[in-house]
């Protein structure tokens, strides 16, 4: 039997677990497993970069699941600081370029793998490439930021935008002692929440110093006369010094290879697959991790949703057809959860916007409660935000803003998301009770509650 070659391009989660499947399925003497990655590092978590730079993880390499010799040792011929520049699909090929010498070179494939990341959004903005500018998403990109802090002398940092990694990020620099600032262009913080629950988030976070600026549009960042970033300036005219600029402003799929080669895209830019990850109309080629975009279970449209957990299974998915299996990933709910200080943040399934967007009608509902039996010591509050579908009832997502034990409890409302419960059927669920864990009824059932009164007030 001749020996396929696998070609993956990406050498983190969804890369490096296509490639790990796909080689606990098929030994070398079946299948070769090429694998490049543009940085130094492989398998290791971009969720925690944050909590490395604020000090929480104690090293970088804490990070890291799997090291490129650890998956060397496993057959997998993974090359570090090598880019894919080129895709030859007719020719069933890919042109390779060493970043560190410069040379480049082709290697063919029988099977290919997608798993290209995102990278940060840089607006076209004078200065945006200052020294001292960074955005983050892998572990390259963390190292380059902690380098930047290590040999700044000022304390004045901006962070511009107030999504996940851009709170995640200024509270890890407030850890670091810095003066924060936070730059974003909607009315609060954390857009992947409805506005009256990114309220809480704003207040959470200047109550631990972060002076967050609402509605700013930035239009260039400022530089000293070696090039360093100095401030970043804004559409009113002001101006917020800055030692160090960190962009939050989100990801976009990383796919200009596949763009060139012609491969089908969404409307995010992100690659179209099928249920089994294959890229549609090609075979041979698969693709996951934060460059495609995936099935929304709740609006029914594809929707980019770059997280580590997703990725991760498409990695699973991959390998298995890969190696002769077969596994498919159904979609997702979109359920995140984050943290500002003690406030958790949490949300899964659509936003009213989303709503909107996807022409349902439908109500909602917003209660707060605590985490624990109100008598207990050190009960905290939560607010839970219910959106239900008008006619139906159908539970179309939840957000849930509080203390301890606030985050996971939306993991209550993504299997309900997943399995297409009503709210009516939600307040009936056989949920666990004590009163260290939660009141006798729990904020999530409460709000299903109000949610089905809300409901049936509508009518249809």
């Amino acid at each position: 039997m001749a020996t396929e070659r696998l070609v993956v391009i990406g050498g983190d989660a969804a890369g490096m677990s296509a490639a790990s499947q796909a080689r606990r399925l098929k030994g070398p003497e079946e299948l070769e497993i090429v694998a490049f990655e543009r940085g130094h590092f492989s398998s290791y978590s971009a969720c925690g970069i944050p909590y490395w730079i604020g000090g929480l993880v104690a090293a970088r390499d804490d990070l890291i699941a799997r090291t490129p010799e650890e998956h060397r040792a496993r057959h997998i011929d993974l090359r570090t600081r090598t880019e894919v520049v080129e895709l030859d699909l007719a020719g069933r090929r890919v042109r390779a370029r060493d970043l560190d010498g410069g040379s480049e070179y082709w290697t063919g494939y029988d099977k290919l793998v997608l798993a290209t990341g995102a990278r940060p959004v840089r607006p076209r903005l004078p200065g945006i490439g200052a020294h001292g500018v960074h955005g983050i998403q892998t572990l390259d990109d963390g190292q380059r930021l902690m380098t930047t802090l290590e040999r700044t002398q000022g304390r004045r940092a901006v962070v511009v935008g107030a999504g996940y990694i851009g709170v995640e990020m200024a509270e890890a620099l407030v850890g670091r002692g810095y003066e924060v600032t936070v730059l974003h262009r909607g009315p609060q913080p954390m857009a992947t929440l409805d506005p009256d629950m990114g309220g809480l988030v704003h207040r959470a976070m200047n109550g631990m110093g972060i002076r967050t600026v609402s509605r700013a549009e930035v239009t260039k960042i400022l530089t000293d006369e070696e090039g360093r970033a100095r401030a970043v300036a804004t559409a009113t005219g002001e101006e917020y010094p800055a030692d160090v600029v960190v962009l939050g402003i989100g990801v976009e799929p990383r796919t200009g290879l596949a763009r060139a080669a012609g491969l089908p895209l969404g409307t995010s830019g992100g690659l179209l697959t099928d249920l089994s990850m294959r890229v549609r109309g090609h075979e041979d080629i698969w693709s996951g991790g934060d460059c495609v975009e995936v099935l929304d279970l709740v609006s029914g449209r594809t929707r980019h949703i770059p997280l580590g957990t997703h990725a991760n299974k498409h990695g699973q998915v991959i390998g298995s057809g890969v190696g002769g299996g077969y596994a498919t990933f159904p979609g997702v709910v979109g359920t995140a959860v984050s943290k500002v200080c003690d406030l958790e943040i949490a949300r899964t399934g659509l936003r009213e916007r989303d709503a909107l967007e996807a022409g349902l009608r439908f109500v909602t509902a917003t209660v707060t409660s605590t985490n624990t039996a109100g008598y207990y010591p050190g009960a905290a509050e939560m607010t839970v935000k219910t959106l239900a579908e008008r006619r139906t009832g159908r539970l179309l997502g939840v957000q849930i803003v509080g203390g301890a034990g606030a985050a996971k409890r939306v993991d209550i409302a993504a299997v309900a998301l997943t399995a297409g419960m009503t709210v009516d059927q939600i307040v009936s669920l056989d949920l666990g009770y004590a009163p260290p864990f939660s009141p006798v009824w729990d904020p999530v059932l409460v709000a299903a509650r109000k949610a089905v009164s809300a409901v049936r007030s509508a009518g249809v």
